[in-house]
């Protein structure tokens, strides 16, 4: 156990894994886009169908962190009929809080372990889609870019929701609907916001941004059955945080994961009951992260209806498809390192040193774009919010 701690926080091996994750990404977005071109235009589902095993083979690698390497694990609150009868069967609408680094980290292995996590997709920056490897993935999985631009943004879920709609497996939609992630500074801005415009003052959630929510709303009817009311929460006590490089120091988490199923039906059609609906929705979320907070309990003080506990056996799989691509990527990178590293050339040498750096920049790029950010521009820009 000493050597494997060892290991764990070792930056050689961060960099590997580095180096891994990355050149996977760049191979597999290389057949996506042979696919995208060759073979979509012909035919979507066959595209799609080879494409669900291509993202999921790079999108383990994030599942092997949480679960094997730094052991984390969840809690899952929901109903049995729901586990057994929803889950994994069906094309489902996320509502997830935001309010840590790594959250939707813990989505993923929640939908790995019901084989979605290939179709997994979700609203993010447009900026994103232009980012090799994981944005580049992104976009070859058909996921809802939006630019912050209204009329641009909501022709684009009108088009986007169609088109997952037709996926011939079960797919996931995710809506961060507080727009950023959770900060004191940001709950302020929000509180501010809220009291300006009459709506519910929240602790533990910035006030949802409804727009979003309501475009895709009128198209997900009839085609996408339930929406997932889902609340991830760590104890604030546990001396290990949610975070990232936590994980990759392989220090165990335990999250607490609240599922709700809601038949799209049950939402009003009028937008404006919808949005009502939401700011509803986000007040129950509200009072669950309270009791959690302050009894370590979801249900003791929300009152909210007490659910099941379920805990589920790690998969195998992100396993086998880490280290198949950590053999297909580090066997030949070491040889050609150390070919340049003993080459005797100092440029040789320099192109080696160049190739380490940029891993290791990459490496330190993704962990802060994850880090919280303490400014915030909640509700500043409402022109353009969605």
């Amino acid at each position: 156990m000493g050597l494997l701690l060892v290991l764990k926080q070792s930056s050689v091996i961060r960099l590997m894994f580095a180096i891994t994750f990355f050149t996977s990404g760049l191979i597999i977005n290389f057949f996506q886009f042979l696919l995208y071109f060759g073979l979509r235009p012909f035919s979507r589902y066959f595209y799609r169908k080879i494409n669900y095993y291509l993202c999921y083979s790079f999108f383990s690698h994030v599942v092997f962190l949480v679960e094997w390497w730094s052991g984390s694990s969840y809690i899952l609150y929901s109903t049995k009929e729901t586990v057994e009868k929803y889950y994994g069967k069906e094309h489902a609408y996320l509502l997830m809080n935001h309010q840590y680094e790594i959250d939707w980290l813990i989505g993923w292995c929640f939908c790995d372990y019901f084989g979605m996590l290939g179709n997994c997709r979700a609203y993010a920056k447009k900026s994103l889609q232009y980012v090799p490897s994981i944005g580049w993935s992104w976009k070859f999985a058909e996921c809802i870019f939006l630019d912050r631009n209204w009329k641009e943004d909501q022709n684009v879920i009108k088009t986007q929701i169609k088109e997952l709609a037709d996926y011939p497996d079960s797919m996931v939609l995710l809506l961060y609907a507080e727009g950023t992630r959770f900060t004191t500074q940001k709950l302020e801005a929000s509180q501010k916001f809220a009291r300006e415009k009459g709506l519910p003052l929240l602790k533990y959630h910035l006030t949802p941004r409804t727009k979003g929510f309501v475009a895709s709303l009128s198209h997900m009817r009839g085609k996408i059955p339930a929406i997932y009311d889902i609340e991830i929460l760590f104890n604030p006590n546990d001396p290990v945080k949610p975070t990232l490089i936590n994980l990759l120091l392989g220090k165990p988490l335990l999250a607490h994961l609240y599922i709700h199923r809601i038949p799209v039906e049950e939402v009003p059609e009028d937008d404006e009951e919808a949005a009502q609906w939401l700011h509803k929705l986000y007040q129950k979320k509200d009072r669950l992260a309270e009791s959690f907070y302050q009894t370590g309990d979801l249900f003791a003080t929300s009152g909210v209806p007490k659910l099941d506990k379920f805990t589920f056996e790690k998969r195998y799989y992100p396993v086998f498809c880490t280290i198949f691509w950590a053999v297909v990527v580090l066997v030949p990178m070491t040889y050609y390192l150390v070919n340049l590293f003993l080459s005797g050339s100092i440029i040789s040498f320099s192109i080696g040193v160049g190739i380490i750096f940029l891993f290791y920049l990459l490496m330190q790029k993704t962990i802060g774009i994850t880090e919280v950010r303490q400014t915030s521009s909640y509700g500043t820009d409402n022109k353009k919010s969605k």
